[in-house]
């Protein structure tokens, strides 16, 4: 039993010492790293600036003819014919701008001709001009030429014709289409998760050489069941140079921070509990400090922390894996130090 005990104590005396051995150096090695080593770092550093930045929700949108609107009617017409019946006369070709109202084409059906329609109704004027005629009559007439008439019902461009003259059609049959080419807009499907930052009125850019400005004119209010998308349109300029039918980039601007103070992006570390740290820079020491992020754009990021201020230098490339505090020596200034590109995108940070 004497010798069990020994034993005991023996091993409890070892653990004790290790476990003091062990803070022993876990504490030297702390007032180690806090030390700054005699051997320079090699890094490149850069310096805060005041930006304004944004954060965007950006996809991928098709340019379509103008939805009707309380204010205006669609800018685009699929135009069917209104009776069965053969195409005498067509009075215009694909290309042509036409003016609401005007003559598109004439059809005969198979009761009655435009021609006599056309003298029936011219007829039945004259007679009610001398009252020798109903009012009913008349309006009767004109009717039934009308159904033989095919008129514009907008103003645009004959951008379809489907019939020429002999062409047998049934009513309903899809005769031409016009659009109006200076009432278009900017049609995108964004994702729920982002539709849900979308305001009406939001600045939206149609990406290009240069881009295009518009704002966000519509949000649809229910969501596609198919993709999990939100519609959404943006009305076009007038002279755009966009076509109908043509794919494009969009970014609708969704938050403006204006004088934020930022840091270019390769300062900025991300530490092993997922916050921000940044190395500033005093003489030839770099010291780590926490900092909280905001919008990334452009290769700049939204940072603020104590002792943070425009013109404060911070660690660039190389700050990754540094010490809490470390000697160092600056071989190049980063690209982003100064006079940095214009932001061109931006993500949710």
């Amino acid at each position: 039993m004497k010798s069990i005990a020994l034993l005991v104590a023996v091993i409890l005396a070892f653990g004790l010492g290790a476990y003091a051995l062990l803070q022993s150096r876990g504490t030297d090695s702390h007032a180690e790293e806090d030390r700054a080593p005699s051997s320079l770092i090699s890094v490149q550093v850069g310096t805060l600036e005041r930006r304004t930045v944004h954060r965007y929700v950006s996809g991928y949108g098709r340019v379509e003819p103008a939805p009707a609107t309380p204010r205006h009617p669609a800018a685009m017409a699929a135009i069917a014919a209104p009776v069965t019946g053969v195409v005498t006369r067509v009075k215009v070709v694909a290309g042509q701008k036409v003016q609401r109202g005007q003559l598109l084409m004439e059809l005969n059906s198979g009761a009655m001709t435009e021609a006599y329609a056309a003298q029936e109704a011219a007829r039945q004027r004259k007679l009610y001009a001398a009252r020798n005629t109903s009012l009913k009559a008349l309006q009767d007439a004109e009717a039934q030429l009308a159904l033989l008439r095919v008129t514009a019902p907008l103003r645009g461009t004959v951008v379809r014709l489907n019939v020429e003259p002999g062409t047998a059609v049934s009513a309903n049959t899809v005769l031409a289409e016009i659009m109006d080419l200076h009432r278009l807009v900017v049609q995108a499907d964004i994702p729920q998760a982002q539709a849900a930052e979308l305001a009406l009125g939001q600045p939206l850019q149609v990406l290009g050489t240069p881009p295009i400005p518009t704002r966000l004119g519509y949000i649809g209010s229910t969501v596609n069941t198919s993709d999990g998308a939100v519609s959404t349109w943006a009305p076009l300029p007038r002279a755009s140079g966009l076509r109908p039918g043509q794919y494009v980039r969009i970014r609708i601007v969704t938050a403006t921070h204006r004088d934020s103070l930022v840091a270019p992006t390769a300062s900025v570390v991300r530490g092993i509990d997922g916050h921000g740290l940044v190395w500033i820079v005093r003489g030839d020491e770099a010291t780590r400090m926490p900092v909280k992020t905001g919008l990334r754009e452009g290769g700049w990021i939204e940072v603020s922390g104590p002792a943070l201020r425009p013109g404060t230098a911070v660690v660039t490339v190389g700050a990754f894996g540094l010490p809490r505090r470390t000697r160092i020596q600056i071989i190049e200034a980063s690209a982003t130090s100064s006079g940095a590109a214009a932001p061109v995108s931006a993500q949710r940070q």
